[in-house]
């Protein structure tokens, strides 16, 4: 009842659907942005037993022990078989070869039922000789007994022997009155677990609706993702072309703008430069003066007579002979000029060069804003296109067949649950009867089992080696009594007991070696999926039964396992054959119009680096000569002395010689001239010490500047022919190459979306793992765990006549 019951859950979902062709495939797309909220099921997936779960595992090995042999696939294909036929011819071959593999089959469950046959045939025979015999005292023993050598041993065997098989019986029973709890137990628990099924059933159904609208609603967030790439189309489509220039333009601009720094720091330098030549021609023609007026009077000063006087003469000729180091550097005034160079580089700063690179850079920093304004007609065209397409996924959502599935499962859960709760109430008062009785049988063999124990117990107590029967004691009569009464009620009642033990064990023993162990291992599903063995005219039952496409390969034990592995309802039961998504949510018909409004987006760009004004600036800038100057002539002035000796040494010297002669006008006049002395060095000497630093910091610039001019001009001017010529020959391909990536991310935002759709929908959607679950629960649960196992392990043990 409780496979029937399953099977027909399982058929519930799939009844009066669609058809279907081969599986859709598992394997999400690689980059995977979706996911459907996970639906929580209250029914767990797995049944344990609890610390009982180590009976029944001795009862499995006794049924294996038992019936050692696999499950007959092929026996139980032409059983089915036979039974469909109208008349059974039982002389032919086939058949009794059939009725052998049967019996083979069953040969260890024959055995045991022929023994207990035996038994329930022999218990009642024995009781009643056994009776007669002590009405006629003929049994339990004479009066007057002889005492035998061997009979103290005797006794002790027997009554270890009894105690052993009290023990063995009172296991027996503590393992009934657990089974029989166990059953009552678990039938109670049958309402809360169909109920935990059902609410399962109903929330597959009705969360259904609600990953259909979660998919709808994954469609504005890519239309969303789509339209932010649209309207910045000016730094995705723009900003790649902008990349793909930059490494061959920038770099140009970036020389050119520093050849145009180089310009105007020349420019000052040569200012500077111009500026501090007509400065060193000045002060070195005052200098010159200078040290002539000093000079001049230096001379007249040594006509002194005190200086043709001994030792005086020695320091005036002393002072005569240096006066040849008093003069100026005459070369100083011989530098040559730098204005035609300064001139040059004036013409060259006519042309705005630094204007012309910045318009280099603006025009490449323009392409984002132009590229958006050149697509605004095309992008609103794109956006249409892209409304429409949720209108056609919204359609097909709208027609697919698992909306309808789902309201006829919905008809048959409630028909079945009205059922289950109709007939609960019968099956819970069957379970009062069985427990009833249950309770009675072990009940009855505990007092059996009582009445032996007090036996033994009273037997053993009052036993007395010197008493005879006649005068022993009335604690050994009444142990003896005791053995006789559980006797009795063994003869009694035990032979009843083997009859439900027998019918019970065949019948357990049988459903779990024949439904619970394959369903476990699926070889159930393979006997029930043999092509026309349910249906002669159908290869696969399933299909034919649900699609009347019995070619179709659709079997029970792919839709368990799928159902198992919580797969959608759409790829399950291969409904693609009936309504193919993939026709509907074809990826090629819904980017083919994305891409051909794609296609007509036209980006034309005009970039120019430089004119020829900026060229011809570089090139005249190259010729203006100051890579020809005679550097090194202005910087061998720039290390010599303005004068001819340093005059503040000079002075000191004369200050000193002035100080070795006796005072008066002589020694007057040459301190004199020694302090005329340190003052043109403060006034003349050091200006000019001034103006050849910066001479030298000038030419240094000029050199620095100069040195390779013409090579580095003609490099900037080359690499910019080949930018020019980069961006003329290939700025097409460029923007063509751009645009296809940008299309494709584009389209692959939808062909992804529309990817995840396909698979959600055959794989998550309407998931069939409730249904699997409430299989499960009928057969291997309810059926298996609730019902044959406590019912297998009800074998009580049974007393050994006395």
């Amino acid at each position: 009842m409780a496979l029937v019951l399953g099977s027909l859950l399982l058929l519930g979902l799939c009844g009066n659907s669609f058809s279907g062709e081969q599986p859709s495939s598992t394997d999400a797309p690689k980059a995977w942005n979706y996911e459907l909220p996970a639906t929580n099921y209250e029914t767990q997936d797995s049944h344990t037993a609890g610390p009982i779960g180590i009976l029944f595992e001795l009862v499995h090995i006794f049924l294996y022990v038992v019936q050692p042999r696999d499950f007959p696939e092929d026996t139980l294909r032409k059983v089915i078989q036979k039974a469909r036929e109208s008349k059974i011819d039982y002389d032919k071959p086939e058949t009794l070869i059939l009725g052998l593999k049967i019996i083979y089959y069953e040969a260890g469950i024959i055995l045991c039922s022929v023994l207990g046959l035996l038994f329930i045939i022999l218990m009642p025979l024995v009781g009643y000789f056994f009776c007669m015999c002590r009405c006629c005292n003929k049994c339990g023993g004479e009066m007057h007994q002889r005492q035998k050598e061997n009979g103290l041993f005797l006794r002790k065997c027997f009554a270890i022997s009894l105690l052993v098989i009290c023990i063995i019986i009172s296991i027996g029973i503590f393992c009934g009155f657990v089974a029989n709890h166990q059953v009552r137990t678990r039938i109670k628990r049958s309402r809360k677990l169909a109920d935990s099924n059902f609410k399962d059933l109903r929330t597959l159904l009705n969360e259904t609706p609600e990953q259909i609208k979660y998919i709808l609603a994954q469609y504005n967030t890519t239309k969303d993702k789509a339209f932010s790439d649209l309207n910045s189309i000016n730094s995705v489509l723009g900003g790649g072309i902008l990349d793909r220039l930059r490494p061959n333009i920038i770099p140009v601009l970036d020389e050119i703008k520093s050849m145009a720094t180089a310009i105007k720091e020349t420019k000052e330098a040569l200012e500077t430069m111009n500026s501090t030549l007509k400065s060193l021609h000045q002060q070195s023609t005052q200098l010159s003066s200078s040290l002539t007026s000093v000079k001049t009077s230096l001379r007249a000063s040594l006509n002194d007579p005190l200086c043709s006087v001994r030792p005086s003469s020695e320091t005036c000729n002393s002072i005569r002979l240096s006066l040849s180091q008093l003069n100026s550097n005459p070369e100083l005034r011989q530098l040559p000029p730098v204005d035609a160079e300064l001139d040059k580089v004036n013409n060259v700063l006519r042309t705005d060069l630094d204007g012309l690179v910045q318009q280099g850079y603006q025009s490449l920093n323009d392409i984002p804003d132009r590229v958006q304004s050149q697509t605004k007609t095309v992008i609103a065209g794109i956006k249409k296109v892209l409304n429409s397409i949720g209108s056609d996924i919204d359609n097909v959502t709208q027609h697919l067949p698992i909306q309808d599935i789902l309201s006829e499962f919905s008809v048959y859960v409630n028909n079945t649950e009205s059922y289950i709760h109709r007939n609960l109430p019968t099956l819970e008062e069957y379970d009062s009867y069985w427990w009833l009785g249950g309770l009675v049988i072990c009940s009855l063999l505990t007092l059996i089992v009582i009445f032996y124990y007090l036996g033994l117990l009273c037997g053993v107590c009052g036993y007395d080696r010197h008493a005879t029967p006649t005068t022993r004691g009335c604690v050994s009569n009444t142990g003896g009594v005791f053995l006789m009464v559980g006797v009795g009620l063994s003869f009694l009642f035990c032979w009843i007991l083997m009859i439900i033990v027998v019918l019970t064990f065949v019948f357990g023993a049988n459903v779990e070696k024949l439904i619970c162990e394959p369903y476990t291992s699926k070889e159930l599903f393979r006997v029930l999926d043999t092509p026309y063995l349910l249906n002669e005219d159908w290869e696969y039952y399933l299909s034919g039964k649900l699609f009347n496409k019995s070619e179709m390969k659709l079997t029970f034990q792919q839709v368990y396992s799928d159902c198992k592995k919580n797969r959608g309802t759409y790829g399950t039961l291969h409904l693609e054959n009936s309504f193919d998504i993939s026709d509907y949510l074809n990826i090629n018909e819904h980017t083919a119009s994305i891409s051909s409004e794609l296609e007509s987006l036209k980006v034309n760009l005009n970039i120019f680096l430089l004119g020829a004004a900026g060229r011809k600036s570089l090139q005249d800038f190259a010729a203006c000569g100051i890579d020809r100057m005679s550097y090194d002539t202005y910087l061998a002035q720039t290390g010599k002395s303005p004068a001819g000796v340093n005059l503040l040494s000079f002075a000191y010297d004369l200050e000193a010689k002035a100080n070795s002669l006796p005072p008066g006008n002589l020694r007057n006049s040459l301190k004199r001239d020694a302090q005329t002395i340190k003052t043109i060095h403060q006034q003349r000497v050091l200006p000019i010490e001034q103006s050849l630093s910066t001479l030298y910091q000038s030419v240094k610039i000029l050199q620095r500047t100069g040195n390779g001019l013409l090579e580095r001009v003609n490099r900037i001017l080359a690499s910019l022919d080949f930018a020019q010529n980069f961006i003329t020959n290939n700025i097409s391909s460029v923007i063509i190459e751009e645009t296809k990536k940008y299309r494709k991310t584009i389209i692959g935002y939808f062909e992804h979306y529309l990817q995840w759709i396909e698979f959600s929908i055959r794989e998550k959607v309407a998931s069939c793992k409730p249904v699997a679950t409430a299989l499960d629960t009928a057969v291997d649960v309810f059926l298996c765990s609730y019902i044959i196992d406590p019912l297998v392990e009800t074998i009580p043990m049974k007393n050994p006549s006395h």
